[in-house]
């Protein structure tokens, strides 16, 4: 049992390691469950203090994700309409590949300032390289996220 509870959990972390840049896969998600599954299998290795440190992050990391592009976009001048453009253009472009999410993100944001709020190109296109900032900061910030997750959990095992 245990060493299946191990491979499990090794499985699930480095799942989550590579889903924090590989789209349609909830990395920092599957580094939680992980930790909490790994703490209902084998109770005696972490405590449930460190469940909750790691939980911390998690929630982090999803602020991060939702607040990277929109806050990125509003500060490169772009209206609501301009941050909704770069949250779908983000949700279709995942649907291909981590570039087609990145270029995806950009060009929602730019095709709902012009196309939708009627800006002139200069305003798109600023709003277009803050969502795409936005992002890139936000995968910047789920990246560091799932590292410090991953690193109470193993220092947690270790230190025990």
């Amino acid at each position: 049992m245990t060493v299946l509870a191990w491979c499990l959990t090794v499985a699930l972390v480095l799942a989550g390691l590579a889903g924090t840049v590989l789209p349609l896969v909830p990395g920092t998600t599957l580094i939680f469950a992980a930790v909490v599954l790994h703490k209902l299998l084998l109770p005696a290795t972490v405590s449930w203090v460190m469940v909750a440190w790691v939980g911390a992050f998690w929630l982090l990391s999803l602020l991060i994700d939702v607040g990277g592009v929109m806050i990125g976009a509003r500060l490169g001048g772009g209206s609501k309409w301009g941050m909704a453009g770069a949250g779908g253009g983000a949700a279709l472009g995942a649907l291909i590949s981590v570039p087609a999410l990145l270029l995806g993100t950009v060009l929602g944001a730019v095709l709902a300032e012009r196309l939708i709020h009627r800006r002139d190109l200069r305003a798109t296109l600023t709003a277009g390289l803050g969502a795409g900032l936005g992002f890139l900061a936000g995968l910047a910030g789920r990246v560091l996220c799932a590292l410090v997750m991953v690193g109470l959990f193993v220092t947690a095992v270790l230190v025990r």
